[in-house]
């Protein structure tokens, strides 16, 4: 039975890997010297993710991962959030913890004891503000159904998925129990499909969850795409009308697709100066977004408060914002 009545205590509640984002300012001959390719996101193991992490320098240390990025936006803008996901009782766990803490999200998930070490992202920033990032998920892709505080799911707004989390069997069932407990008492279910990759190594249950228990639908364009099996984004888009109710495609520096009720939005980016980063520009675009709806604002109006918070984050390293996007908000949202 569905539970309409009571008043939420949280406007948002995220479930997405735990990660402690490493920002290191770098020129194009150090990423040719690791062999990375500029602009890609790389996972991975343990013994790399040592040798990256202590040859980087000038370090930026923030609670990271593309869920958390996106309620510390949402906690900057005066709403109640919570994170579920899971640390090691690490030296990286403990940054992760209070950072995140300090945004005003609370976070409550037990931290491991045993296995892999906390999650991190080494995110190599070259002038041209592209970032290339190498991911070791560690502790982080462990995060079980027992792991989750449904008294918390149930007094959320609006639950916040992470696509990444989709590749562990135990955090895909904790997934599904998270958005089956929020249906059943009444809220909004969202995700992020986080990657290409990840969109094309689990389409078939990507859509079959979009279509069973997704109400909000975040996706860049190769991820919408992926999903749906296209080369043209015009395909996609018609597909997803069949699907999602409410969608946000975000197309990089020409905006983003707001697609509502079947009807299709073209909102307008926000440019605020010279983009030096981009990490964090979906996160963040996703968080305004949130906050708005969960305040009951038109989806429209909701997609410009995202389109602004993602214009601002670019001129900046790291996926937090160092002016009030409050102020920054009200000052350029159109009445």
């Amino acid at each position: 039975m569905t539970n309409n009545t009571s008043n939420p205590s949280f406007d948002i509640v995220g479930i997405g890997n735990a990660i402690v984002d490493v920002l290191t300012t770098t020129d194009d001959s150090v990423l040719e010297r690791l062999s990375l390719n500029k602009g890609s996101m790389t996972l991975i193991d343990a013994n790399k993710a040592k040798e990256l992490y202590e040859i980087t320098t000038n370090r930026i240390q923030r609670s990271g991962g593309s869920v958390a990025n996106s309620l510390a936006c949402i906690a900057q803008l005066g709403g109640k959030t919570a994170f579920i996901g899971r640390v090691r009782n690490d030296e990286l766990g403990e940054i992760f913890k209070e950072e995140i803490s300090t945004t005003g999200t609370i976070f409550k998930t037990p931290t491991s004891s045993v296995g892999p070490s906390t999650a991190r992202c080494i995110i190599f920033i070259t002038p041209d503000a592209q970032r290339t990032m190498c991911t070791y998920l560690g502790a982080s892709v462990l995060l079980e159904p027992r792991d989750l505080d449904f008294s918390v799911v149930r007094e959320a707004k609006i639950l916040y998925l992470e696509g990444y989390l989709w590749d562990n069997p135990a955090a895909k069932d904790a997934f599904i129990k998270a958005a089956e407990i929020a249906k059943n008492a009444g809220r909004k279910v969202a995700l992020s499909l986080s990657d290409s990759f990840c969109v094309n190594r689990h389409r078939e249950s990507f859509i079959k969850l979009v279509k069973n228990h997704i109400d909000i639908l975040f996706a860049n364009e190769d991820e919408i795409k992926a999903l749906y099996k296209t080369s043209s984004l015009n395909t996609a888009i018609e597909e997803l009308k069949r699907t999602c109710d409410l969608a946000a495609i975000t197309i990089g520096k020409k905006g983003s697709i707001l697609i509502s009720s079947g009807k299709e939005i073209n909102i307008d980016p926000f440019i605020f100066g010279k983009a030096i980063d981009t990490t964090g520009a979906g996160d963040l675009y996703a968080g305004g977004f949130l906050k708005g709806l969960a305040d009951g604002l038109k989806p429209e109006i909701s997609a410009r408060i995202g389109s602004i918070c993602a214009g601002h984050i670019v001129t900046q390293l790291g996926s937090r914002s160092n002016t009030d996007l409050l102020n920054l908000i009200s000052s350029h949202l159109e009445p």
